[in-house]
């Protein structure tokens, strides 16, 4: 009998944490040595995290940067509970278990990849960017924050058409690999597009013409209502969309279905898993 194609994909390692830096706003970028899970992730996938040898259940971070060849991956979390105030305890040094890659990748099939990035959200679109780098695609990232970013944002050195003028902050690792990036935040920063995700996508879809636009799709991640919003922007423009769904989940692999959405599919409504159907999903079919 063939396996399922994720048989034999998901790794569990005792995963040695490089380095855990914090940033304003209660977020955390943590780095692990996770080399068999640094091999096989792919933008969209998340890892299932002990916190704490105290805890048990493990928390679900997606992926924002996999290195296959130095073994490492890199995580963005914010601290909002117990379990990621735990985390953010944890030292350089010290193992955390970890087990991934989880869940269905992103799929890029369009030149123009709009990427949208809300929150903790943002990983994936990183992810996303960097494995398009050198790939003849033309993506456009849009990151989103209601509180400090967790880098320091600068002016770019890519121009952007049909930006409103003056919004040229952008992330400085983005820029540096020569991939467009502009940011949203509804608060005054400097070069920051003062307004949603949504607002700002919309503005340079507009400005571009019909050959361009027909080559642009949309993938995105963030909170819920962002995600509803991005699905009716791509609407509005006839564009195909994928979302990846953020959701509670205790197994995370499958077994325990209680991260299960539901989801429109050629034979009704079902009801799919986050972790392993998604998480990312068709923003049509779940919107």
């Amino acid at each position: 009998m063939k396996h399922p194609e994720h048989r034999g994909s998901i790794f569990v390692e005792e995963a040695e944490i490089l380095s855990h830096d914090a940033f304003p706003g209660d977020q955390f970028i943590l780095r692990l040595q996770a080399p068999r899970c640094a091999a096989r992730a792919r933008p969209g996938q998340f890892v299932h995290l002990t916190v704490d040898p105290q805890r048990p259940l493990r928390r679900p971070i997606s992926i924002m940067r996999a290195d296959a060849e130095a073994g490492w991956i890199e995580l963005l979390y914010k601290r909002v509970g117990e379990g990621t105030a735990l985390l953010a305890a944890r030292r350089p040094g010290e193992t955390l278990s970890n087990l991934g890659p989880i869940g269905q990748p992103f799929e890029i099939r369009r030149k123009r990849p709009l990427l949208i990035g809300g929150g903790v959200g943002m990983p994936p679109m990183i992810f996303v960017a960097e494995s398009l780098r050198n790939s003849g695609h033309q993506p456009l990232v849009i990151l989103g924050s209601e509180v400090p970013f967790p880098f320091n944002p600068r002016p770019s050195e890519i121009l952007l058409p049909g930006m409103p003028e003056g919004v040229i902050a952008t992330l400085p690792l983005l820029d540096d690999w020569g991939i467009a990036c502009r940011l949203t935040s509804g608060q005054d920063m400097p070069g920051v597009h003062q307004g949603f995700v949504t607002d700002l996508a919309r503005h340079w879809l507009r400005n571009l013409d019909n050959d361009a636009r027909e080559e642009v799709e949309v993938l995105a991640c963030g909170p819920h209502p962002m995600l509803e919003a991005v699905v009716r922007l791509a609407r509005e423009f006839d564009l195909p969309v994928q979302v990846s769904l953020e959701e509670f989940m205790a197994c995370g692999v499958g077994g325990c279905a209680g991260c299960a959405v539901e989801v429109q599919t050629e034979n009704g409504p079902a009801m799919q898993r986050v972790c392993v159907d998604g998480p990312v999903f068709d923003g049509y079919r779940v919107f």
